[in-house]
C-alpha cells in the first residue's frame, strides 16, 4: 500500500469537489453544504488557502483544506476533511492532518482551528489525538447558519 499525500493545485478543484461530496454521502447529514460542493468553491479556497490531496497506490482517496482566518493573524481554519468510505477505518485522514499541520508549522501558523459537526461527535476523540482541544468561546467562520453551530477545535502549533 503505498500512500502519498500532495499539495493540491487549482487544476485539482473538480476533483476534490468531487471527493468531497463523494466523502459526504451517507456519512454526514443531508443538510450540510458539503453535498453541493462546487469546483468554483474549492478553486476560491485553493487560491486564499491550500489543501491537500490523499493517494493510495495513485487513486485519490481524500482531501482537506484550510483558509486564513481573516480575523485572526498567523491562524488557518481547516476545512472538508474527508476519505472516502470504501478506504475509511485505515487512519488514512491521519495523514492529512499530519500534511496540514506540517505546512502550517513550515509556513509560521500559530494556529489551527476546525469545526466537528454537532451530529459527529465521535469526531473530538480523533482531533484530540493530534493535539486539538476544545475551544467554546470561538466560532467557526464557515458554519452553516441553518444548522446547530459545529464544536470547534484548536491546536496551537510550537515552531
Amino acid at each position: 500500500m503505498n500512500i502519498v499525500v500532495r499539495e493540491a493545485a487549482i487544476e485539482d478543484a473538480q476533483l476534490i469537489a468531487h471527493l468531497t461530496r463523494a466523502c459526504w454521502t451517507d456519512k454526514v447529514a443531508a443538510t450540510s453544504s458539503g453535498h453541493h460542493e462546487s469546483s468554483e468553491r474549492v478553486c476560491n479556497d485553493l487560491m486564499q488557502g491550500g489543501g491537500f490531496i490523499l493517494l493510495l497506490d495513485d487513486e485519490p482517496v481524500g482531501s482537506v483544506r484550510w483558509l486564513p482566518l481573516d480575523t485572526e493573524n498567523n491562524c488557518w481554519e481547516m476545512l472538508r476533511m474527508g476519505v472516502l468510505p470504501a478506504f475509511r477505518g485505515s487512519t488514512l485522514s491521519q495523514h492529512l492532518l499530519e500534511a496540514v499541520i506540517h505546512a502550517a508549522q513550515t509556513s509560521g501558523v500559530e494556529e489551527l482551528r476546525l469545526g466537528v459537526r454537532s451530529d459527529q461527535p465521535r469526531l473530538l476523540d480523533l482531533y484530540a489525538a493530534f493535539e486539538f482541544e476544545l475551544a467554546p468561546e470561538l466560532e467557526y467562520s464557515h458554519a452553516n447558519p441553518n444548522e446547530p453551530a459545529p464544536h470547534v477545535m484548536r491546536r496551537f502549533l510550537r515552531n
